[in-house]
């Protein structure tokens, strides 16, 4: 038995406001959060960590833009792992991605407070709570209040990270050797690889929009490949120069890696700049992050995978209200109680098993259909196994067990 039919979600956004909610579910979780596990996996070769996952993340871009423009509505990889693979391929791929990216909500909001209040775990804690709480009250005005805000945290991230570079190159303490400090060890660099794809996921909240977006045919393809470049000349930049000065081991000794470069650079009068950033920046990733987790959610829900109840969409915002308040209530819970670190790694895990469905419901799809050679998809299947393969074992341990529940959940649930 399925669902009562839905009100559809409008069309309100263009390729510009898509690519800027990709940009800003990317930009901050990288640079100020997950830089530093990764020099402790990789050292100084975490730059090839992060070729590495540039790499599978453009392979992934294109599985979805391709998917996208043929199945253009909510629910990214969910959908096309139903329509393509199967209705189980296409659960796994949607509890991956709603739980993964959960945990990424909530890793965005520790990270916002562990700026703020560097000093305090309980008050990092309550300024997460609020920032969600605060975001989840935007998110619910309706999807074009949600673009026009991440266009303006992302401009004011972006801005800040610029500046940071700048001041580390220009600071007079850049050492090249700090960037091949010791000797490459392929396990190290495949984990830090996959650490850092978490920073690179963000464009899967332009799939899972696509019932939103205006000629979705055009939009999807141009808008995913944009941010995803831009982002990644952004990522090296600040890799780099934060490696050129601060080198691997002070990075991955410290929650705040930025700031940390900065006060070695002997600018600490930008210490504050760094701060706003990393803020603005966890902020905007929030809120495209909560927007894109509610859609899979209602997509999921449309098709019984989760409580039907979860499908409603508000009549006056044209958003999926009910889902976009359970999700804010799962990532509460998340932010009192979980470790930042342990989230990039559980993340990390659910959203790389998300595109291997994505990368095989696209090899499936016929020559008319497709807009990239297959041989990126087999690339991006293989990677994204790989990588969760080398993620820290305590993350892959929890994520299967997490994945197996909501298997046999289903399993009960529509028995």
């Amino acid at each position: 038995m399925t669902s009562p039919v839905q009100p559809a979600l409008g069309r309100r956004l263009g390729t510009a406001d898509a690519a800027v909610i990709g940009i800003g579910s990317m930009v901050g979780a990288g640079v100020f959060s997950a830089i530093g596990p990764a020099a402790a996996a990789a050292g100084s070769w975490l730059v090839l960590g992060l070729a590495l996952a540039a790499v599978v993340a453009y392979c992934n871009a294109v599985a979805s833009a391709q998917l996208a423009a043929q199945y253009p509505l909510s629910g990214g990889t969910y959908l096309y792992g139903r329509e393509r693979l199967g209705p189980w391929w296409g659960f796994a791929a949607g509890w991956c991605f709603v739980t993964g990216k959960t945990a990424s909500c909530a890793a965005m909001a520790l990270t916002f407070g562990a700026y703020v209040a560097p000093g305090s775990r309980l008050a990092q804690r309550l300024l997460g709570i609020g920032a969600v709480v605060l975001l989840t009250a935007v998110a619910l005005r309706g999807v074009e209040r949600t673009a026009h805000l991440t266009r303006a945290l992302v401009s004011v991230s972006v801005a800040v990270l610029v500046l940071i570079v700048a001041l580390l190159l220009t600071s007079g303490e850049t050492d090249a050797s700090r960037l091949t400090v010791g000797e490459p060890d392929a396990y190290g660099v495949l984990q830090a690889a996959g650490l850092l794809f978490f920073a690179f996921a963000g464009y899967a909240r332009i799939a899972t929009l696509a019932e939103e977006v205006r000629e979705p045919e055009r939009t999807i393809p141009r808008a995913i490949v944009t941010a995803l470049a831009a982002v990644l000349l952004l990522y090296l930049a600040v890799a780099v120069s934060a490696l050129l000065v601060a080198g691997p081991d002070a990075l991955a000794a410290s929650a705040a890696p930025l700031r940390t470069a900065v006060e070695l650079a002997g600018a600490t009068w930008a210490k504050p700049v760094v701060t706003v950033g990393a803020a603005v920046a966890s902020l905007g990733a929030l809120l495209a992050l909560l927007a894109g987790v509610a859609r899979t959610t209602l997509a999921m829900s449309r098709n019984d995978d989760l409580p039907g109840r979860l499908a409603a969409v508000h009549p006056d915002h044209a958003v999926p209200h009910v889902a976009q308040l359970a999700i804010a209530g799962v990532v509460v819970v998340l932010v009192a109680s979980v470790d930042l670190r342990g989230m990039i790694g559980f993340s990390s895990f659910g959203v790389l098993l998300y595109y291997a469905v994505a990368n095989a419901a696209a090899w499936t799809q016929a020559a008319p259909e497709r807009r990239w050679h297959r041989g990126l998809q087999a690339l991006g299947l293989a990677g994204c196994l790989t990588l969760v393969a080398t993620l820290p074992a305590l993350s892959v341990v929890v994520g299967i067990a997490v994945l197996a529940a909501g298997c046999l959940g289903r399993l009960v649930f529509r028995r």
